[in-house]
């Protein structure tokens, strides 16, 4: 997954937790577009949001180890402006909150601008001592990862991004397409 954790940890040995912690891509298959009866281009973010809430304990599996939900559409208020995130974990591996930014199109330079944004206001408000800095994922539906690369090196933030699947998709890419399909009918 692309990613800034070695030059934003100054731990090494948590940045390789880290780095290893986290997928390039998630298959969410347990979100199945089509029994909510929508259609890909109506599938946004809150959608994907409210399926994985709803199967919280499929996506902490389908995630990694030693994740805890803390919350989703968590709000926190800086300077009298309102801020929601996501999705909230805490991860006991890295000892630090994990927070999931959700978005249903390909990756834009200015998702890292938003999560960096997020991850201060978890670090000046809510992370306890002992605990190490929070750590951010964009988890998007495409990404260009020499962009994200490039776009990561200006960060001081723990970040990454990953890419996800489900299973519609999944099946679209194992399955012939429709003119495939007509000819051996």
């Amino acid at each position: 997954m692309p990613n800034n954790f070695n030059s934003t940890i100054p731990d090494h040995k948590q940045a390789f937790r880290a780095i290893q912690l986290f997928k390039d891509e998630y298959l969410l298959d347990y979100i199945n577009v089509e029994q909510l009866g929508a259609r890909d281009e109506d599938v946004d973010e809150r959608i994907i949001e409210n399926e994985i809430v709803h199967n919280v304990r499929n996506f902490i599996m389908t995630f990694g180890k030693g994740f805890t939900y803390q919350g989703s559409q968590v709000h926190y208020d800086k300077f009298g402006h309102d801020y929601w995130i996501d999705l909230l974990f805490f991860n006991r591996i890295l000892r630090s909150l994990v927070v999931v930014e959700l978005k249903r199109g390909t990756f834009k330079p200015g998702y890292i601008g938003q999560l960096s944004h997020y991850l201060h206001i978890l670090d000046d408000d809510d992370r306890l001592e002992g605990e190490n800095p929070p750590v951010g994922i964009i988890l998007c539906k495409d990404a260009d990862k020499p962009l994200v690369e490039y776009v990561l090196q200006e960060y001081q933030r723990p970040m990454g991004v990953a890419t996800y699947k489900m299973t519609r998709e999944k099946l679209k890419e194992l399955l012939p397409d429709e003119e495939e399909m007509k000819k051996l009918i």
